[in-house]
């Protein structure tokens, strides 16, 4: 079989690929820590009392630096600073960014009522994030910059239709291939068939996210997997056409399986330091501002960074002129920072932004 950039790709192996590319002992080995490290962040993510903590939180970094691999870049401020503040003032990189978040739980909500991936799911993922109306690409795409194809896809029809469904078929299956290897296969080959005409990367890695739930792996989409692919962008890249060229799925899924090992560390560790600063700002506004102390008030500051007066409101905490009272006392308390947003007054749980923005 040959591999030329140039032609597309119309050779692409059906799944599932021969075993022995990766039954190997390193795989084995490398799969044991990987499950123990996963494992262990399932069991410890219910520690938090309001999962929306980790869905504002952990997916909107997930969704930053995912967003980033694609070379859409946006900062955290203005990213947490636009799921707080008026709509108009969102730049386009951050609203594409906050359209990813956006699919995961579209997605997320999908697979709860239907547990198969399907075609349906691929498009309306694709169209969240890409704001589209359109679905599978009907037109030859080429993936380089003008003057270098590094690949190109399958030919749009009925061949693409046969790896889309193949890959489907291969998703939903439940044969004895360990799930955390699947997922490197998978990934793999979803990015090699490239359904859309754009967006293909982002909707890859939400996939990820979404397997790993549909697998029972995690309860939440939860895993910060982005951060590793960026981190280690030039590699992922180099492993990814080694199994084009090569079929070197050994290494490919040793680094899809290092990915997963070492995000699900990183997230523990927020989700512990979530928790303990929650706990920490439950204890300081119960010892020193008694008056205006609730579990409730405490736990929409970790919702996420920024805070306003309409979410106190609308949660019915308090009305409109007791909640401005009750931020400006956090806000003396050194919990909050008050900063203007257009004519609207936010207020930043600093320490929270701190531990979410730390590497």
């Amino acid at each position: 079989m040959s591999f030329d950039p140039n032609k597309p790709y119309n050779d692409l192996p059906l799944l599932p690929p021969d075993a022995g590319h990766f039954e190997t002992i390193s795989v084995y080995k490398k799969l044991a820590s990987a499950k123990a490290a996963l494992a262990e962040l399932k069991g410890r993510a219910p520690i938090i009392p309001n999962q929306k903590m980790l869905i504002n939180t952990l997916v909107l970094q997930e969704a930053k630096d995912s967003s980033s691999i694609e070379n859409i870049f946006t900062t955290d401020d203005e990213l947490y600073k636009a799921f707080s503040a008026p709509a108009t003032i969102i730049n386009p990189a951050t609203k594409e960014v906050l359209k990813y978040r956006e699919a995961v739980w579209y997605g997320y909500e999908l697979l709860q009522k239907d547990k198969t991936f399907n075609v349906e799911l691929l498009v309306k993922l694709y169209r969240t994030i890409k704001n589209a109306a359109d679905g599978v690409r009907q037109i030859n795409v080429r993936i380089g910059n003008e003057r270098v194809t590094v690949y190109t896809p399958p030919d749009p029809g009925e061949l693409l239709n046969q790896k889309i469904n193949n890959w489907l078929e291969f998703a939903n299956a439940g044969n004895g291939t360990d799930p955390l290897i699947k997922l490197a296969i998978l990934h793999y080959q979803f990015e090699s068939i490239h359904p859309f005409s754009d967006g293909n990367g982002r909707v890859g890695r939400i996939l990820n996210a979404l397997y790993l739930t549909k697998k029972e792996l995690l309860d939440l989409p939860i895993l910060y997997l982005s951060h590793y692919i960026l981190a280690n962008k030039p590699r992922y890249y180099s492993l990814f056409t080694e199994v084009t060229k090569n079929q070197d799925w050994e290494s490919w899924i040793l680094f899809m399986l290092d990915a997963i090992e070492n995000t699900s560390v990183l997230t523990l560790n927020k989700v512990d330091a979530i928790y303990n600063l929650f706990n920490e700002t439950l204890e300081k506004v119960k010892t020193e501002a008694k008056d205006i102390y609730s579990y409730e008030l405490v736990e929409i500051l970790f919702h996420q960074p920024y805070c306003k007066i309409a979410f106190l409101v609308d949660a019915k905490i308090a009305s409109r002129n007791t909640a401005a009272k009750y931020l400006s006392k956090l806000e003396e308390l050194d919990i909050l920072r008050m900063e203007k947003s257009g004519r609207e007054k936010l207020f930043l749980n600093v320490k929270l932004y701190d531990l979410l923005t730390k590497v």
